[in-house]
């Protein structure tokens, strides 16, 4: 490489040039790295929490301050001990013993602030057989959780003869998914890799190249779980950052290190670089692909953050500081390794390999084939996306109920002991707040709502000003017909009365997501756009690229409803339907789905993009572009549909929700879109597929591709 030569090159290349010459100090930075934040990295499992599903600033909110307050900490996250025995009541001295036992165990965690023993007024059913001790809490939902996770076992263990105690309540939930979750995890991570392993080998053909992009996955994972586990220690972080963060490890790791490898072989061996020169070369076109996509998943991610609450906007930093490792990790020590390896990159090669091969002939041929059919092919993909997308119509949301966590899970069995002695309603019980002086209206109000079963005794502060009054629904915490009690509660009530509990702060999360969904989806596409139109300096299909993306949204979602919602595959997954979506899918996988699209959309219009700059014409653009991007595309999908369908076969339903609908998305948007849609947009735009109107070629900065 001469010296003008490298004059020429941008930063991104210069920046790899220089990891691949100094790889020794960019090795040193990255060991310190992920051992200074893999020292964290074994604490995140049990530093993160299930909670923060709630929506920052409700109604509801403001209740269970309230009543952490003045009430003793009895709020929705006060430990719930439910206690049955088919042949004994309270006035029996085991039952008796029992309940002291329960009591005496709470009472010794500093996490509790109070104990509050059943009584006939509330507490025990009609017929006697079941008893609720409630703990009120002292700390935080996510101490509560923990509070959760150290006294499960013990309190079970206080069960006398012919006697059932379970944890129950939202800390027993959380804590019983996220152990759930937890094992689910460590079930698809182990199936997963080999697959990873063995779709990387047939995609790279050879066993070397094939391990990158997993040391990338590993070093981006280890340093985010670290990062997280610290930031636990300040704020609430939920326990889905990390299941997140693994699957984006994994995702991006592949898709970048398959795109830089590809085609640093092609340099190496096809062109005859040595491999610093070679590196250089990489870096400054599939390089500069990859930075742009990073900042696509950044900005698509970053919209996340306009949820109004801590569990979305906590997942989203969590994935987001493990893009900005993986990213690193692809500038920096993937050309370091690159540049140490040189020809040595294709050891282990298998037979039919062909390492100077960057263009691939297969996908020059299928390019060739839909610019000489581009409607057929072109109104067949879209035939098939739009049949898949037309369920969306009927698609239902709600928040999570207790099918999230198995069986025989505690909480669970808590929760059904509760509903069948007490009522469906009585797991989702409400709690107004209210002054005194507005306490007889209140009650008017609940004594009359059809939509109540019952109402406890009253309960009042310490000063005696401020009523606490828990009404029973009639339907289950999940229910709509609990929803729209609630939302008429509030509309009759005095403006003082707060009305809040489990139910209702689920309800006002589901309220602030379905307000936000329109923001976010509007920000991520916009954002995208936007930064789509300075990578391609071509707004039209710049547009394209984003438009076809909902695509593959509608697919999945069309998809998700008939499989959650229906029921169409569940019991081949291993679930029980809720009858909904998940409340929270819609607006976090669509950022996800349109994270990952954006991915494959940067790498094929990247590479079209070099080619038209090159040469100037649009046949050549289109076919040279899924030539030189098709085989990376195809062999990141693959991987990404086998990993993700993995984590749809174990642990409960949220991560099975996860693993089908990015699955399948995946799938659609990679082969259906990116594969077929595009490049036919790009034959049928031809020339104006990359027309820039002066006034934009003015303000735009000047971005290439080609080297």
């Amino acid at each position: 490489m001469t010296d003008t030569h490298r004059v020429t090159l941008g930063p991104i290349g210069r920046l790899g040039l220089a990891s691949a010459r100094h790889r020794r100090g960019v090795a040193v930075a990255w060991i310190a790295i992920i051992v200074g934040f893999g020292i964290f990295a074994p604490r995140v499992e049990t530093t993160l929490s299930g909670a923060g599903w709630e929506a920052s600033g409700s109604e509801s909110v403001a209740t269970r301050i309230i009543l952490g307050k003045a009430f003793n900490g009895r709020s929705s996250y006060a430990l719930q001990v439910v206690v049955h025995d088919a042949s004994a009541t309270p006035t029996d001295p085991t039952f008796a013993e029992t309940i002291r036992r329960i009591s005496t165990l709470l009472r010794a965690d500093a996490r509790v602030s109070a104990v509050f023993a059943p009584s006939t007024a509330a507490g025990i059913s009609r017929d006697g057989h079941t008893a609720i001790v409630t703990a009120g809490a002292a700390g935080d939902p996510t101490a509560m959780v923990q509070a959760a996770d150290d006294l499960k076992r013990p309190l079970t263990e206080t069960a006398g003869p012919g006697q059932t105690v379970a944890l129950t309540g939202d800390p027993g939930m959380w804590s019983d998914f996220n152990v759930a979750n937890r094992n689910a995890m460590m079930k698809s991570e182990l199936v997963s890799w080999p697959i990873t392993l063995a779709i990387l080998v047939l995609a790279f053909g050879a066993f070397v190249a094939a391990s990158l992009p997993l040391l990338l996955t590993i070093a981006g994972l280890v340093a985010a779980a670290g990062s997280l586990a610290i930031a636990s220690q300040s704020s609430e972080i939920s326990i889905w950052a990390m299941n997140f963060a693994l699957m984006f490890a994994l995702a991006l790791g592949i898709d970048y290190a398959l795109f830089i490898v590809n085609r640093f072989r092609g340099a190496l061996f096809g062109s005859n670089l040595d491999p610093h020169d070679a590196v250089a070369r990489t870096m400054d076109t599939a390089g500069k692909a990859v930075l742009f996509s990073g900042a696509t998943v950044l900005i698509s991610l970053s919209a996340v953050l306009l949820v109004p609450s801590p569990a979305f906007r906590s997942m989203a930093l969590g994935i987001m500081i493990t893009v900005v490792f993986i990213l690193a990790a692809t500038l920096t020590l993937l050309p370091a390794v690159l540049g140490k390896l040189g020809p040595a990159v294709d050891r282990g090669a298998l037979p039919w390999a062909h390492s100077g091969e960057h263009r691939s002939p297969a996908f020059a041929r299928w390019a060739e084939l839909l610019w000489r059919h581009p409607v057929f092919f072109g109104t067949a993909a879209l035939a098939v996306l739009l049949a898949l997308s037309i369920p969306v119509f009927g698609l239902r949301t709600g928040m999570p109920s207790i099918k999230v966590v198995p069986d025989t899970a505690g909480s669970r069995v808590g929760y059904d002991a509760v509903s069948t002695a007490f009522g469906p309603g009585a797991p989702g019980a409400l709690q107004i707040v209210t002054p005194r002086s507005t306490l007889a209206r209140t009650q008017t109000i609940l004594g009359s709502d059809t939509g109540l079963a019952a109402t406890t005794p009253l309960l009042f502060d310490e000063s005696g000003n401020t009523a606490l009054i828990e009404a029973i629904p009639t339907g289950g915490p999940s229910e709509a017909s609990t929803g729209a009690t609630i939302e008429r509660l509030r509309d009759a009530l005095p403006p003082e009365a707060l009305v809040g509990g489990a139910a209702a702060e689920n309800h006002d999360l589901e309220r602030a997501l379905s307000q936000s969904t329109p923001i976010v989806l509007g920000t991520v596409m916009l954002l995208g756009f936007l930064l789509l139109l300075v990578a391609l300096q071509a707004p039209l299909i710049a547009a394209v690229g984003v438009l076809t993306n909902l695509l593959a949204v509608g697919g999945a979602f069309g998809v998700a409803r008939l499989v959650f919602q229906d029921g169409y595959g569940s019991s081949l997954l291993g679930f029980e339907p809720q009858g909904f979506l998940d409340a929270w899918g819609p607006v976090f996988f669509f950022a996800m789905i349109f994270a990952i699209s954006m991915d494959y959309t940067v790498f094929l219009l990247a590479a079209a993009k070099e080619h038209w700059d090159r040469t100037g014409d649009a046949r050549d653009a289109m076919v040279g572009g899924l030539a030189h991007s098709g085989r990376v595309i195809f062999a990141a999908a693959g991987v990404m549909v086998a990993v993700f369908l993995t984590f749809s076969l174990s642990g409960p339903l949220p991560p099975k929700e996860m693993g089908v609908i990015l699955g399948v998305a995946v799938l659609l948007d990679a082969f259906l879109i990116r594969l077929v849609l595009m490049p036919v947009a790009l034959r049928l735009l031809g020339r104006h597929a990359w027309a820039l109107p002066q006034r934009l070629r003015r303000l735009l900065p000047r971005i290439t591709f080609g080297h």
